[in-house]
């Protein structure tokens, strides 16, 4: 019984599976309060899926890349709630991975997942996609949109990057996910851990937010006043 927690794009989502299926998913969208939304989601996707707590036998999380805020959220939450119901470190899956897992079975050839990464960036990497599973080639990096190489621009796009950079990801994928289904990212979880995903895009991590560069504030150095 395990549960899934996603933080890495503008919606905070939790859910529950079961090695299964998804028995339940619950998803909030406000890029800004993760903190508050995250908590209230996973005793909902419990509630719904009539699991209680005690009855989890992992937890994984999606370790971005995505804000570091959003993610610190997220990472944070699956380890205390490991460790406060006893259970193993939980595993980290890469959220692009979850997105580009979402279109198997609709969509074969190449695909780029594009997130927003603010400060006019997105977060990206390329897929190989086939009907058993999707298998990362390239990334994850982050760097303006326009300046990917324009093989990789003309990919069938998901994420939100064709909508934030439209002239250039000119190929959003139609009906697309744009941000992470925590269900997906347990479905491939338990794919992973059982091995049983023949292509893995990038296997199991640590419950470590996924950081490609350095964050907004620093602190600055103290000295004797002057």
């Amino acid at each position: 019984m395990l549960l899934a927690i996603d933080t890495s794009t503008s919606t905070i989502g939790a859910a529950v599976h079961d090695g299964r299926r998804v028995l339940a998913e619950v998803v909030r969208e406000d890029a800004r309060r993760h903190g508050e939304l995250l908590a209230p989601a996973v005793v909902e996707a419990l509630t719904w899926a009539g699991v209680d707590r005690h009855d989890l036998t992992a937890v994984v999380c999606g370790v971005g890349p995505g804000p570091f805020t959003g993610l610190r959220v997220g990472v944070v939450t699956a380890l205390v709630l490991a460790r406060s119901l006893d259970l193993p470190t939980p595993d980290g899956v890469c959220s692009l991975d979850a997105l580009a897992h979402a279109v198997v079975g609709r969509h074969e050839g190449e695909l780029l997942v594009a997130t927003d990464a603010r400060r006019k960036e997105v977060y990206w990497a390329r897929y190989a996609v086939a009907a058993h599973g999707a298998r990362r080639l390239e990334g994850p990096d982050v760097s303006r949109a326009a300046d990917l190489p324009r093989a990789v621009r003309d990919l069938p796009t998901v994420g939100r990057g064709p909508a934030l950079y439209p002239e250039a990801l000119a190929t959003p994928l139609p009906d697309g996910p744009v941000d992470v289904s925590p269900g997906v990212l347990a479905a491939l979880a338990v794919a992973l851990r059982e091995g049983s995903h023949p292509d893995a895009p990038g296997g199991l991590l640590p419950p470590e937010p996924l950081y490609l560069r350095r964050p907004d504030a620093v602190a600055r150095p103290t000295g004797p006043a002057r």
